[in-house]
């Protein structure tokens, strides 16, 4: 198994560091969108989150890791089927790969065949949605996805619940989990039904100054000289950011919205003209994530004024009197309102 590079070692990209560590606050968010140049280490970083997260506690034996406190229709037919106590055990976060060359079985789960030729009976073999449920489903280069296998996600994704009807199967199994899909612009366009799932969108650039580069340059080659010695140089930092993961978690029911941030939301997206009301919901939702990672027990504006470009900027119509990028009409009209505020 190859060592992943630490979470906390890697160099710039802090907009997509926070992104991640919200969704791992609170994977209601909606997932994250990164897209940006080869090379910006998009892949690095959203990998080297699996060996931060936090432990979970599930049903033992249960192939959809099930949460063992979870009231009874929420737990899928094997643990509903069981008449003792569920033994609980714990185990890390689940981050799971979908490559792009994945068949819709291997997503979405089959007909166990080996079971079928050897025993004759029909049983099913969970696929790579049953994997990382409560956990995060991460696709490279998901702007190259096939259509299939992007409208199986949009349809888990919006019920949170994977049904599968083939080959005499009737199966149905919880499938939640935060969606992390990284890519090139430049290599395609995503589907807007996909990209409007994702609860926060970075853009990520090459780094443009010389000590930023060097900075990353040294680190990588101390890395690959040894991996051992260089993550146990890092583990005081990544225990100190799991913690404050797990901490943020157990929070976050108790961090305080006040009226004013609803309303400051809802006039931002309406300033913005973003469809629908996932906007409002994703700031509201990433304000209360980011003030439980920052121990405050109350979401301020400051909270929703820090997150809002990540919410916003792959939300708006495109303006054909305005050639202004995204980011820019974001932060124009964030400035408009937070000049308001203040006043």
């Amino acid at each position: 198994m190859s060592t992943a590079y630490p979470f906390t070692a890697i160099v710039g990209q802090d907009d997509m560091k926070r992104a991640l560590t919200i969704a791992a606050v609170d994977p209601g968010i909606g997932g994250v969108l990164v897209l940006g140049e080869r090379g910006t280490g998009k892949s690095t970083t959203i990998r080297a989150l699996a060996a931060l997260l936090p432990k979970i506690d599930v049903v033992k034996g249960c192939p959809y890791q099930c949460d063992p406190h979870q009231p009874q229709p929420g737990l899928c037919d094997f643990c509903a089927k069981s008449s003792a106590t569920p033994t609980t055990t714990t185990m890390t976060i689940p981050v799971v790969d979908l490559p792009l060359g994945s068949t819709e079985d291997r997503v979405v789960g089959a007909l166990d065949i080996e079971r079928a030729l050897v025993n004759g009976e029909k049983a099913f073999q969970p696929g790579l949605l049953a994997q990382a449920n409560r956990g995060f489903l991460y696709v490279d280069e998901v702007n190259l996805l096939e259509d299939h296998i992007v409208d199986a996600l949009l349809d888990v994704a919006a019920s949170g619940e994977n049904v599968v009807e083939r080959e005499g199967l009737s199966i149905r199994h919880p499938a939640q989990f935060v969606l992390v899909g990284s890519g090139n612009p430049e290599e395609g366009e995503l589907r807007p039904q996909l990209q409007d799932r994702f609860g926060l969108s970075v853009d990520v650039r090459t780094p443009s100054d010389v000590p930023t580069r060097v900075e990353i340059i040294r680190s990588r080659e101390a890395f690959d000289k040894d991996r051992s010695a260089f993550r146990k140089r890092w583990a005081r930092k990544e225990s100190t950011l799991r913690r404050r993961i797990q901490r943020a978690r157990e929070a976050l029911d108790s961090v305080d919205t006040p009226a004013n941030l609803l309303e400051t939301a809802a006039k931002l997206c309406l300033a913005l003209g973003t469809d629908g009301l996932r906007g409002e919901l994703t700031l509201v939702r990433s304000a209360r994530a980011l003030a439980a990672l920052n121990n405050d027990s109350t979401a301020t504006l400051e909270h929703l004024k820090a997150i809002a470009p990540s919410v916003l900027r792959h939300r708006l119509r495109r303006d054909p009197l305005d050639e202004s990028s995204a980011d820019i009409r974001v932060e124009r009209v964030i400035a408009e309102l937070f000049n308001d505020c203040d006043d």
